[in-house]
Parts: structure tokens; C-alpha cells; sequence
């Protein structure tokens, strides 16, 4: 039997921790064959870890895009970092056009190492092109936030509050990923538009948590691909990744990946 087939459109993470290197990597852990359509370079300054940017050219996305559908066909597409609202718009105007089975769209708004969000006008590009098409979408609580035109987030309520707005932009199942938001504890919850789930976890005391919601949208992804349900799918990626997190490791003193070697046969499926 063959493999489904799981397409990533995101950037480059040149130190292999995020983007499309831990897509990829999470597709293969899950038994999806993997495929990439880059968007942006991304390199760091090995002093400080400033984000170096370099966005790829539209006719380029095209041309990638165009290789996998229709050259190949996929059972489910996931967004990762999308850096400019002309690449949002061409993304989107590519995705509704191939009717994709299952879309997951992870609105990736900083690079992680930084503080610097991309652009606000780039969230209101994701709220028009992207989330009226999309299947599922996997913020944080900042990009919850900013999704759902709110101050900011700091409680459970807040949390419901904020997922319930965003369903409200069309798209048709919410996660919002709540690491930081409790000294305690992190949240996941699921919105479908009429009930909530949860997953909650003790938090780990560490910061090597670089590419989780990389890891976590792409699990979903393949999950989908597979045929799970959502709620099925996300239950998987919450596993995943928090197994994902215990194995994390330093690598150099500005950030820590998760650790996939070990991870083929950890979550639930």
C-alpha cells in the first residue's frame, strides 16, 4: 500500500529545529510521505540568533506549487510561515483553487528566538485568503490574539472567547496552543464551533521548545492524511509533541530543538 502524501508550504529553518526541515520530519515519524513548497530562507546570526529573512519569489512558489498539484496530488497541506501578504494572497488564491481534501494553517507570526512579530497587515491577509478555506488552524495564544483582534490572552476564558472568534473568520475547527499563558500547566483545546476539548498537561520547566508548533500543525497534517478525525488527529499531536519536548536537547546556548529520532512509534495511532 502506499503512502499518503502530505505537502508543507512553509520556510526554511536552516539549523533543521522548525519550518519545513521539521515538517518534513514529522511527516516521515508519522508514515506520510512528505513535500515542500518554500516560501522564505531563513538564517541566523550565530552571535545573537537575529533572524536573517529572505522571502522567495512569487512566480518560484508558483512553480513549486505547480509540481505537487497537479503533478503529484496530496491527501492533506499544511502553512507554516508565510512572510509577505502578496505570498499569503498567492497561497491562498493556490489553495482554494485545488480544493485541497484537508488544510491545516499554522499562522506562524514570529520566529522563535525573536520578539519582532511579522507584519499586523499580514494577520489580516491570513484572516481574508486563508481561514475561510481551512480545515483546521493551529495558533497560539499570542497569534489567537492577534487573530481574533483581542489585547492579548491570560485565562481559560479568554482562551474560549478568542477560539470562538476566530471560528467566526470560517474556519472550521480551532486549536490554540496555551503554553505560556499558566505558571502551571499548558492547554490545548479544540473549537469545532459547538463544544470544546481540552488536553492539559503539568508545564515543563524548559526552554528547548524550538519547532513545537511546527511539529504539532504537521502531526495534525499527517494525521488527516491518514484519515483521522480531527479530534483524533490533534489528541496524536498533543502526545507527540509533549514526548517530543521530554527528549529536547541545548543546541548551542541560544535555542533547543525537540528531538525526533526517537519518535516513530510515540503518540497514540
Amino acid at each position: 500500500m502506499k503512502p499518503r502524501k502530505a505537502l508543507t508550504i512553509a520556510g526554511s529553518d536552516c539549523s533543521g529545529g522548525a519550518g519545513i526541515q521539521a515538517d518534513l520530519k514529522t511527516f516521515q515519524e508519522r508514515d506520510v510521505y512528505g513535500m515542500s513548497v518554500l516560501t522564505v530562507l531563513v538564517a541566523m546570526k550565530p552571535d545573537t540568533w537575529a533572524h536573517v529573512v529572505e522571502p522567495v519569489g512569487l512566480e518560484m512558489i508558483r512553480e513549486q506549487y505547480a509540481t505537487i498539484l497537479p503533478g503529484i496530488g496530496v491527501d492533506a497541506v499544511k502553512t507554516g510561515m508565510l512572510p509577505t501578504v502578496p505570498i499569503i494572497e498567492l497561497v491562498g488564491e493556490l489553495l482554494a483553487a485545488s480544493a485541497v481534501p484537508h488544510l491545516v494553517i499554522d499562522p506562524v507570526m514570529v520566529c522563535k528566538g525573536t520578539s519582532e512579530a511579522l507584519f499586523p497587515e499580514n494577520t489580516y491577509a491570513m484572516v481574508k485568503h486563508l481561514l475561510p478555506i481551512a480545515e483546521v488552524v493551529t495558533p497560539n495564544a499570542f497569534e489567537a490574539a492577534q487573530l481574533a483582534g483581542m489585547d492579548g490572552i491570560s485565562n481559560e476564558q479568554e482562551l474560549q472567547d478568542a477560539a470562538r472568534r476566530i471560528h467566526d473568520r470560517g474556519v472550521r475547527n480551532v486549536v490554540i496552543k496555551a503554553a505560556r499563558i499558566f505558571p502551571d500547566r499548558s492547554l490545548d483545546i479544540l473549537f469545532d464551533g459547538r463544544s470544546f476539548q481540552r488536553w492539559e498537561e503539568p508545564r515543563l520547566n524548559s526552554t528547548w521548545t524550538h519547532g513545537a508548533g511546527c511539529t504539532f500543525s504537521a502531526c495534525i497534517t499527517a494525521e488527516l492524511a491518514k484519515g483521522a478525525s480531527v479530534p483524533a488527529a490533534v489528541a496524536t499531536a498533543h502526545d507527540f509533541v509533549q514526548a517530543a519536548l521530554h527528549d529536547a536537547f541545548p543546541l548551542n546556548r541560544h535555542v533547543g530543538p525537540l528531538y525526533h529520532k526517537a519518535l516513530a512509534k510515540s503518540g497514540r495511532g
